[in-house]
């Protein structure tokens, strides 16, 4: 099986966007445990140009030409030995690993661990938007740990993706939530059910003691702010990691730095909620293939378009579900 004129993008060094290439490919076969997948929609994360700056180069090696791109939806167009659980025509979304991406892509090979069916409900677009914002969100906000009905949780970064999403899912369990953006978003947060909201230079002393959880989406908040806010017994996650933060994690108290695990589990149920209608991840933007790198520049060097997802779909509109 080949696919000679599949085409994705790609980079043949570590750099910025302009090392970025729209170029054909042939996927491999997928290996055991493996499904080749027909992209129809692909989403946008921070996570991807960090990887292909070479941020993460300990864990994503020296080979290229490296694809682009975690978070997708699509169908299944083969599977490798040993897949049991996915076959051919079903429609998935689900994710790559650092090391593997390419889904910025007309045809991607995952992992059948790190993809589920796509509810019907659920556009292609909709569904490639949830797997690392979603599955974040939903283990830090309903883990190991979960939050209860009563309790409080602090986000700050409330109206980013995975900050919206934890909102969401901490409502959803019963808890109040709080929570900081820019000064001009604050409305849209409030409707949301946040409350209070604050800006990023907030003064943390007014909240102080109030939160089971404060869950430092966007990275700023300072330890000392951080501890200021939590309740006795609570804890800090912070999904913004450096070394410093590494270390800290390790060190007994509440803070830890969350990675986002694979979970079939978790993305089930984060996609469950979505085609309920009960999570909503936005979407601001969606462009073909063809427009993706002048898009993607965009929102890494401006973060524009804000207030939701940016979507590539390989082969134009995918709003089919």
């Amino acid at each position: 099986m080949t696919h000679r004129h599949s085409k994705r993008l790609q980079y043949h060094r570590y750099g910025g966007p302009e090392v970025l290439r729209l170029e054909e490919f042939e996927p491999p076969r997928p290996g055991r445990g493996e499904i080749l997948v027909r992209v129809k929609a692909a989403a946008a994360n921070a996570m991807d140009w960090k990887i292909r700056n070479g941020e993460l180069r300990l864990w994503t090696g020296r080979g290229f030409p490296r694809g682009v791109g975690n978070d997708f939806s699509g169908v299944v167009e083969a599977v490798g030995p040993g897949v049991t659980r996915l076959r051919a025509g079903d429609p998935v979304l689900g994710g790559t690993t650092p090391k593997g991406a390419g889904a910025y892509a007309e045809l991607v090979v995952a992992a059948e661990d790190a993809v589920v069916r796509k509810p019907a409900e659920l556009s292609f677009e909709q569904a490639a938007a949830l797997p690392v914002v979603g599955v974040t969100a939903y283990q830090a906000v309903l883990g190991k740990s979960p939050l209860r009905e009563g309790q409080a949780a602090f986000v700050n970064g409330c109206l980013g993706g995975v900050g919206r999403a934890a909102a969401q899912l901490a409502l959803l369990a019963g808890a109040s939530v709080a929570g900081s953006c820019r000064a001009a978003d604050a409305d849209e947060a409030r409707e949301l059910g946040i409350s209070p909201v604050v800006g990023y230079d907030f003064d943390p002393a007014p909240l102080r003691g109030r939160f089971d959880l404060v869950f430092d989406t966007a990275g700023t908040l300072t330890a000392a702010a951080a501890r200021t806010l939590l309740k006795p017994g609570g804890r800090i996650l912070d999904i913004v990691p450096s070394a410093v933060k590494f270390a800290r994690s390790a060190l007994p108290g509440p803070y830890r730095v969350l990675m986002g695990r694979t979970s079939t589990a978790d993305l089930d149920e984060v996609a469950r909620l979505t085609a309920q209608g009960r999570l909503r991840i936005p979407i601001a933007r969606t462009v073909p293939l063809a427009d993706a790198i002048p898009a993607l520049t965009e929102l890494e060097q401006h973060r524009t378009p804000r207030g939701g997802k940016l979507i590539i779909v390989p082969g134009g509109s995918a709003m089919s579900r």
